[in-house]
C-alpha cells in the first residue's frame, strides 16, 4: 500500500454530510487524520481473526468481503464498490463489528481489483472524533445501518431459498451481474456456481411455460 495526504477526503466528508450536519472543526479533524490509499489487486486488506484497526471508504475499484460458515463454504458477505447504486455497504470497507469492538473479526476483506480508499484508523476515531456530538450521532447512523443490513442478510439466508435469493438479487441488486463474475455472485446467495447455471436455467424454463 501506498499512503499520501487524503486529497480524496472530500468524497468521504461528501458522504458523512448525507448523515449529520459536520461542522468546520469536525471537517478539519476528518481531514488531518485521512490517508489515501492504494491497494493492489489481489490483497487482502483484513483477514478473519484479526482486529479491525482500520476503515476503508472506497474511492474506485471493487472488492468483497466474506467469511467461511461451519461447513467449510465461502460466502460473500458484501461486495464493494464505488458507482451509481452503491449504498453505505458498498462505500466502507471494514469488519463493522471488530473495527468497533477491537475484538477478532469473522470476515475475510480481498482487493477484487486495485483500490483507492480513504483509510481512518480506530485509535484517531477514538482519540480525535470521540469527543465531539457530531461523531456519536454518525455512528448511531452507523450502527442502525448496518444492523438492519446484518439482519436482512441471516434473515434471507434462514428463510428463503437459492432460488428465491438469486431472484431478490435480480430485483434489488441487478446491477451485480454487470460488476462480479459469476463465481462470486454465486457465493453471494450461498451456493456453488454450477447451482447458480442450474437456477439460471429453471427460470429461463419456467418463463418459457409461462409464456
Amino acid at each position: 500500500m501506498r499512503y499520501s495526504h487524503s486529497s480524496n477526503a472530500i468524497l468521504l466528508l461528501n458522504c458523512i454530510a448525507k448523515f449529520v450536519s459536520l461542522d468546520e472543526s469536525s471537517v478539519e479533524i476528518i481531514l488531518d487524520n485521512c490517508s489515501d490509499v492504494l491497494i493492489p489487486k489481489g490483497r487482502l486488506i483484513a483477514s478473519e481473526g484479526e482486529v479491525a484497526k482500520y476503515a476503508y471508504f472506497l474511492v474506485s475499484g471493487k472488492g468483497r468481503s466474506y467469511y467461511t460458515d461451519d461447513s467449510g463454504r465461502v460466502i460473500t458477505w458484501s461486495f464493494h464498490f464505488n458507482e451509481v447504486h452503491s449504498d453505505l455497504k458498498n462505500l466502507f470497507i471494514v469488519d463493522y463489528k471488530s473495527f468497533l469492538t477491537q475484538t477478532p473479526g469473522a470476515m475475510t476483506i480481498e482487493a477484487l481489483t486495485d483500490i483507492q480508499a480513504v483509510r481512518i484508523g480506530q485509535r484517531e476515531l477514538g482519540a480525535k472524533f470521540g469527543h465531539l456530538p457530531v461523531f456519536g450521532k454518525c455512528l448511531q447512523k452507523l450502527n442502525e445501518y448496518f444492523f438492519i443490513m446484518a439482519y436482512e442478510r441471516f434473515f434471507n439466508f434462514l428463510t428463503l431459498t437459492a432460488t428465491d435469493r438469486y431472484n431478490k438479487l435480480l430485483k434489488n441488486e441487478p446491477y451485480l451481474l454487470q460488476l462480479f463474475t459469476d463465481k462470486y455472485l454465486a457465493s453471494y446467495i450461498g451456493v456453488e456456481p454450477q447451482s447458480l447455471s442450474r437456477i439460471r436455467k429453471n427460470l429461463k424454463s419456467f418463463k418459457g411455460l409461462i409464456n
